[in-house]
């Protein structure tokens, strides 16, 4: 009842504001339907025309009609097959992403320096580690997908021993910066006591780092050849062994923040040995399954050709957002300011997992079908991957925006703050529907090798758009934190403008013959190789 209270004074209070609101939102929304409507309609081929005019969608010849059956059986196959990869892939992600929620929430029933120390050095860790090893193992789905596309099965072992070296090679830099933890945050301002203890807790995050590096690879591997089911069980199970063994190590042990981190590192090498394992004796990897040989370091030049763009791709994009967190700081009252923009970066980030499982499946089926040399079946599933995305996006947009009043409660009890987050929910709905574009968008960008276009589009629309834009609302026009979150949201949508026209003006034939030239030339690359390494010998 004392919520419900509240709640309606609230609304008397809001009343006229949200009338308005409402209306724009929803006009907002019929727009998008309308718009996914002609979408579908143009990708099944409801709508006919000729140039004559003549193109009727409630007269047609029996051909015509046939047709479109055709068109779709072939669609609801496509979404089939995208369905069938996005679900899974959604829950892998989560479940990956939630070893270091766990850690993070069990952490913080210590106390309070404990979990300020943690959170700062999982950001930390993220932002300089993490994220490279996440985005250089893109390079992979450009490569292995279109080699298992084209039939070269071998090859998705090969480039997959490839990227584990190389990313493992990654980790030995990465791993001394950690070492330099509390004196590079001593160096930015941070407390000396929370330094410390972020400090010792990346340290003992350097076991995970490797695991991560070899678990990203393997799960590129699952993920361009569609086997998505034996990741979802590797996962759960290192999820459930995760839990009761970080609890155990951080109050049983004594190990405290130290114990957490090793937690994590030891469930993602329980899920690299099961993946591991997987790939050994299922017969599903049999065509897969490489060896080590020559090959293995002779495709280390084509890997670094797409993991370094890919890479520039997923840091210039998460840099962004700390760059966001670190101006909110600067602003008047930065504890209320940095408390909104982090609750909404929290819903957000949430969110995101969803579009970013439907984008790895619109990287995997274009990079298969463009692999197989059928360049319309890529360009379908670009189209049902975006439709899907959007409806999606659209569905939650509306939930989140009729409880945008009571959102705030689920993280903060003080009135001030649910009230700031109530007023952030139509740009936060708005920057959802931008989520999920650019999570396919860029999916596809992988799919078809065009990180270095991604790439260069992350660094245009967020660092020379989102954040200055951001910037200037914030601090000249005085719309504060509301300002950086229409910066970010400014970013995301030139991002996905620049990708879409990208995407619409592909020639989908060319992208075909170029993912075919390229196994080809490696080929043939790789027998002159080995012909002169017999010669010399």
């Amino acid at each position: 009842m004392l919520y419900s209270s509240s709640f309606q004074c609230k609304a008397v209070s809001y009343k006229n504001k949200t009338l308005d609101e409402i209306i724009i939102f929803f006009t907002f929304i019929l727009y998008v339907y309308q718009s996914f409507f002609c979408c579908c309609c143009c990708i099944i081929g409801c709508c006919t025309s000729s140039i004559g005019g003549k193109g009727n969608c409630c007269l047609r010849s029996k051909s015509e009609t046939r047709e479109m059956d055709s068109k779709w059986i072939v669609s609801l196959k496509e979404l089939k097959k995208v369905c069938y990869i996005a679900a899974p892939m959604v829950a892998v992600m989560v479940l990956l992403q939630l070893l270091h929620v766990v850690s993070v929430m069990m952490v913080g029933h210590l106390d309070e320096l404990s979990l300020s120390g943690v959170s700062i050095a999982t950001s930390f860790a993220i932002v300089t580690g993490f994220c490279f090893l996440f985005g250089m193992s893109g390079a992979l789905e450009t490569l292995c997908g279109q080699a298992y596309g084209a039939g070269q099965y071998q090859k998705i072992g090969t480039y997959t021993y490839c990227a584990i070296i190389n990313l493992i090679i990654v980790c030995f830099p990465i791993a001394i910066l950690w070492a330099f933890t509390e004196k590079i945050l001593t160096l930015i301002g941070q407390d000396p006591a929370i330094s410390h203890v972020a400090y010792k807790y990346a340290l003992s995050l350097i076991p995970a780092l490797f695991a991560y590096a070899i678990l990203q690879a393997l799960v590129r591997y699952f993920q361009t050849q569609s086997l998505i089911l034996p990741m979802l069980f590797s996962s759960l199970a290192a999820l459930f062994f995760h839990i009761p063994f970080c609890w155990t190590l951080i109050f049983k042990s004594g190990l405290g923040t130290i114990g957490a981190a090793l937690s994590i590192g030891l469930s993602y090498w329980l899920n690299v040995i099961l993946l591991g394992f997987y790939i050994k004796y299922s017969s599903k990897c049999d065509k897969s399954r490489a060896t080590l040989s020559t090959e293995v370091l002779q495709s280390t030049r084509v890997f670094f050709r797409f993991a370094v763009p890919s890479a520039a791709m997923v840091c210039l994009e998460w840099w962004a957002s700390e760059v966001l967190i670190f101006l909110s700081g600067l602003l008047p009252n930065p504890k209320m300011e940095a408390s909104v923009l982090s609750i909404c970066f929290s819903i957000i980030s949430l969110h995101f997992f969803i579009p970013c499982g439907i984008g790895a499946t619109a990287s995997t089926r274009v990079a298969n079908e463009l692999g197989a040399g059928n360049p319309e079946a890529a360009k379908l599933a670009v189209w049902i991957t975006i439709v899907i995305s959007t409806v999606e996006g659209v569905f939650v947009s509306t939930i989140l925006f009729f409880c945008r009043y009571i959102l705030g409660y689920a993280f903060s009890s003080e009135k001030e703050v649910v009230n700031n987050v109530a007023d952030m929910v139509p740009i936060m709905c708005l920057q959802i529907l931008v989520d999920c574009l650019q999570a396919v968008l860029s999916g596809v960008a992988r799919g078809c090798g065009r990180q270095n276009t991604a790439a260069f589009a992350n660094l245009g629309a967020y660092y020379l758009v989102g954040i200055p834009v951001a910037a200037v609302l914030a601090f000249v026009l005085h719309f504060k934190v509301k300002g950086l979150f229409i910066g970010q949201t400014t970013g995301s949508s030139s991002q996905v403008v620049i990708l879409g026209l990208v995407t619409v003006f592909t020639n989908w034939q060319k992208q075909a013959s170029r993912a075919r030239k390229r196994m080809l030339e490696e080929d043939a690359n790789n027998e002159t190789e080995l012909t002169g390494g017999n010669t010399l010998a």
